[in-house]
């Protein structure tokens, strides 16, 4: 059992909102992300990720790929990672943009090695 941050009264796990006072005893961030319009297998599957607040041990940040059939949505897959690896994550996604380079500048230098 853990104790509402606001009334301090003790409060089950399962519980979203202080059954006491009514603060909500897990608060979240969520953005939904769409798939790449080209890849075949994906247009029917969204990204949800969440990132949980509220401190230790609670903060993490969850991905988990969603599909939807017809008026249904349903979770395939989640992995949660802690908020330093969600960091990385963010890190390498930021780094790697500047890195990446259009296939004709990889093409045009390879091409003057060839000669």
């Amino acid at each position: 059992m853990r104790r509402c941050r606001v009334c301090e009264e003790s409060v089950e796990e399962r519980f979203r909102f202080c059954p006491w006072c009514a603060t909500p005893q897990r608060l979240k961030l969520v953005e939904f992300f769409r798939p790449h319009p080209a890849i075949e297998g994906d247009r029917q599957k969204v990204l949800r990720v969440s990132r949980y607040l509220g401190g230790e041990p609670e903060e993490h940040v969850r991905f988990s790929v969603w599909h939807e059939t017809g008026e249904r949505a349903e979770a395939d897959a989640a992995v949660s990672l802690a908020e330093g690896e969600a960091d990385r994550l963010g890190r390498f996604l930021l780094a790697t943009r500047s890195q990446v380079r259009p296939a004709g500048r990889l093409r045009s230098r390879l091409a003057r090695f060839r000669h």
